[in-house]
């Protein structure tokens, strides 16, 4: 079995273009094959991995999310909350010799706000007007006060592509994406490889030691550890929870880890065109007895070894923001069937769309037989992560398996979903309470005020139930033994800072 797997990778890595030593080649075993590589377009966690290392941001988050500087060197708000102003790093240079500077920004900020499938509107709406002070000063003006942006700032918001690239290619920015990041894109065959570069001219150019990174979509996660074990791969991203013992187990492999911000969540279609019109999009009672009949509990143990963590909210468990007046309810058969019965239906049907690989698969597995015990039917579909994608994009889905990778404040955690607007909002859940208290949460400057109001939201959806929050991942990768330097972080991405490669 490794022999089969690792010969299939070995054409791959000779027809690399642009040679370089193998010593120097950090070959990475993505979940998937990501989106469209630009950041106002990009939808999915694989995409951002792939950023890591192709666009710096303005803001970065620390291994425990913390912000700190990375493209803005400091930050500060005005006295009433309507204005952020950003101080740049000086000498810093895009991948295409042009230099990085304030007008950039405005640039980047304003096409993340009107270009027409741009995802980041909803993060900057608030954001009225960019205004350059000087060559390394830019002003964001508000319309309201609005504590998340920083949030936003450390992510695809905040990744500032080339002026002259957005100018020369447009929409096909995201076939050769030209950032200012360490390494520069070389090539992408889709469902095979993406390669990138190190960039010469990068700004902390003596943070990178690795000549060029190769990220390889495999959606089938023991293919990955097999090709970790015969050495094609260096890092497998998203080690599956039942192989962290074989890597644990093996010598020549060492097992990173981080507790997470991220979750796996079942989103419903509740209004958004005709497959929303069944007693699962039509009546919350359906969808609170379909949770009754899953135990998160057991679904830890039987896909990740009881390394994750149950939950059923947006917060990791105990944290600031999360609800203690909704603990993680148990598995309630006799619950499940009687508000099914109470509804009018004792069986359901319904599709469950999950990405094709294989951790989805066990969790749809373990929810089908759990849920088929309360009187639901649900079928599997499985597909490849961006036709999902579409997919939800359509509403063509009665209930998805999707993810959320986390983000540093509350507001970046929910209203993606629960937001009328959300651009992951997929189902069109829409409860006007709900905007008000996104809304007044998101202008609090005070942080006890933030916590009462995302109590109330909390009561809110878990009362309309317009998802199934499942349990926060805990963040395991597996590293070859030649690997250095590798800091896991809790929003799960790899950061090639530090990374270092040794010898065979």
């Amino acid at each position: 079995m490794r022999a089969k797997f690792a010969l299939l990778l070995l054409p791959m890595l000779a027809l690399a273009p642009h040679p370089v030593l193998a010593a120097d080649v950090l070959n990475i075993g993505i979940e998937g094959d990501p989106g469209p590589l630009d950041p106002a377009r990009s939808g999915i966690f694989l995409d951002r991995n792939i950023f890591a290392s192709l666009c710096d941001k303005l803001i970065d988050t620390d291994p425990d999310m913390h912000f700190v500087p990375q493209l803005a060197t400091s930050w500060e708000w005005s006295a009433d909350g309507l204005a952020l102003t950003l101080h740049l790093r000086s000498g810093v240079m895009f991948q295409d010799g042009t230099h990085f500077d304030a007008e950039a920004v405005k640039i980047n900020i304003e096409r993340d706000k009107t270009l027409a499938s741009s995802l980041r509107k909803p993060e900057l709406r608030p954001v009225s007007s960019v205004e350059v002070l000087d060559p390394l000063s830019v002003k964001l003006h508000l319309s309201a006060p609005d504590a998340p942006l920083l949030a936003f700032l450390a992510d695809r918001s905040g990744m500032m592509l080339s002026p002259e690239s957005i100018k020369r290619l447009g929409d096909d920015v995201a076939n050769h994406p030209v950032c200012a990041g360490p390494f520069s894109f070389t090539e992408r065959i889709p469902q095979d490889r993406i390669v990138l570069d190190r960039f010469p001219g990068y700004w902390n150019a003596k943070a990178i030691a690795v000549d060029r990174i190769v990220f390889r979509p495999m959606p089938d996660s023991s293919v990955r550890l097999v090709n970790l074990q015969s050495g094609e791969l260096q890092i497998v991203d998203q080690l599956a929870a039942t192989d962290a013992a074989v890597v644990k187990a093996d010598p020549h492999l060492r097992l990173a880890q981080h507790a997470s911000a991220a979750y796996r969540t079942l989103q419903f279609n509740l209004a958004h065109g005709p497959r929303s019109e069944t007693p699962l999009g039509k009546d919350p009672r359906v969808r609170k007895a379909l949770e009754k009949a899953i135990d998160r509990k057991a679904l830890n143990e039987a896909v990740f070894e009881g390394l994750f963590i149950p939950n059923n909210q947006s917060e990791v468990p105990n944290s600031t923001f999360w609800n203690p007046g909704h603990p993680v309810p148990e598995r309630d058969l006799d619950g499940a069937r009687a508000l099914l019965r109470e509804a009018g239906v004792d069986h359901v049907t319904f599709g469950l769309q999950l990405a094709n690989t294989t951790i989805d698969a066990q969790i749809g597995e373990v929810i089908q037989a759990m849920a088929k015990e309360a009187g639901f039917d649900i079928k599997l579909e499985e597909l490849e992560t961006n036709t999902g994608n579409v997919a939800d994009l359509a509403g063509d889905f009665d209930a998805a398996l999707l993810t959320w990778s986390g983000r540093a404040d509350p507001d970046a955690n929910l209203s993606i979903w629960m937001a009328c607007n959300g651009p992951f909002n997929f189902g069109k859940y829409c409860n006007p309470k709900m905007d008000e208290l996104l809304k007044e949460a998101r202008e609090a400057g005070d942080t006890q005020k933030r916590v009462a109001l995302y109590r109330e939201v909390t009561d809110l959806y878990l009362t309309d139930m317009p998802q199934i929050i499942l349990f926060n991942t805990t963040r395991l990768w597996g590293l070859s033994e030649r690997v250095e330097g590798f800091t896991p972080n809790r929003d799960g991405l790899i950061r090639p800072q530090g990374l270092r490669l040794r010898s065979n």
